[in-house]
Formats: C-alpha cells, structure tokens, sequence
C-alpha cells in the first residue's frame, strides 16, 4: 500500500523508540524523517536540556507547539514527536486533523531500561527515574490512547517495530477508505 501521501506521527514516552523507529519506517516507506525535537533545537540554536535549563518547560512547550504546527503544515513524512507534545490539545487537534497518529507503547520497564543509557532528557535529571516514568505513563497514556494506532514497542527491534506499523498503517487505511 501507498502512504506517500500521509504524515505519520510516532507519540509515546521518551524511550518508547520514536526516534530509532521513525528512522526504519521511513527507510522502508522511503519518506522522509523529521525529528521533531531535533527542530526545536534548531529554531532555538540550543539543546533540549538547554532550554529547559535557561528558559524552562512552559517556554520548550511554547516553542514545541510552533515547531509541531509547522511541521504538520508540510508534505509526507514519518514525524517523531516529543512526549509531550501529543498531550498539548493544539498539537493534538492538529495531528488529528493532518496525520496518521501512532501510539509506540512500551511498558515502565522497557522506559527505564532504555532511557538509562543517556543522560539528555531533562524531565529524568535528578529524579528517581522508575517514579517519574510512573507518574508520565499515569497522566500521559490516557492521552496517547487516543492516537489512531497503538503498537506496543517492548522486546522489539526497531526493523521489526517499523514492519508491524506499516502492517498497521495498511490495515487503518483500508478501514479509513472503506
């Protein structure tokens, strides 16, 4: 089947695989890849880390919404979108409204287990990593499962995760399309 024609838009906590996931679907599709906070760092000439340090999380949410709207303003692409940027309510009108949302949803083990091999989210930095995963899964999961397809990324490569997405994103389409 075709996607050509759809923004795909990876949601889910950090170290759910958006990124290493995105990279693979978007080979196999031959789309292109947009990381969504890697944009931000451009618009803001700084780190993730950095704004969150200088500026503070209330202004890297205002500066991700302005990159999420943009980027859901242009052609096909697999998008992986910040954690929360799915729960901000313009961000998810907009990718209701302009894409294809997929939920890559990976239990409180696989999370801590992934994102202990780096030190560069700033909502982990000097906090019981396990709690505050616990408490996002709470408040955000809710949220993510509103996302037009859900797959669950735990033990599974990023090659392998990408393969059941498109399976996914075909079996979505024929239902949209019927």
């Amino acid at each position: 089947m075709e996607f050509s024609q759809e923004i795909i838009v990876l949601i889910g906590l950090m170290g759910s695989g958006k990124s290493r996931v995105g990279i693979e679907l978007s080979r196999l599709l031959k789309m292109p890849f947009i990381d969504s906070d890697k944009e931000i760092e451009k618009a803001a000439g700084m780190s993730i880390p950095e704004i969150f340090e200088r500026l503070g999380e209330p202004e890297f949410r205002v500066g991700e919404k302005k990159v999420m709207l943009r980027l859901l303003e242009s052609g096909p692409k697999v998008l992986a979108s910040g954690g929360g940027a799915f729960i901000q309510p313009d961000i998810r009108s907009a990718v209701k409204a302009k894409a294809v949302s997929v939920w890559l949803n990976a239990s409180l083990e696989t999370l801590v287990e992934r994102t202990s091999r780096t030190d560069n989210r700033p909502l982990l930095r000097g906090v019981d990593r396990a709690q505050k995963l616990s408490q996002l899964i709470e408040a955000r999961y809710p949220v993510y499962a509103e996302a037009d397809i859900t797959v669950v990324t735990d033990e599974q490569s990023p090659r392998h995760m990408a393969r059941i997405i498109i399976e996914q994103l075909e079996k979505w389409k024929r239902d949209r399309d019927a």
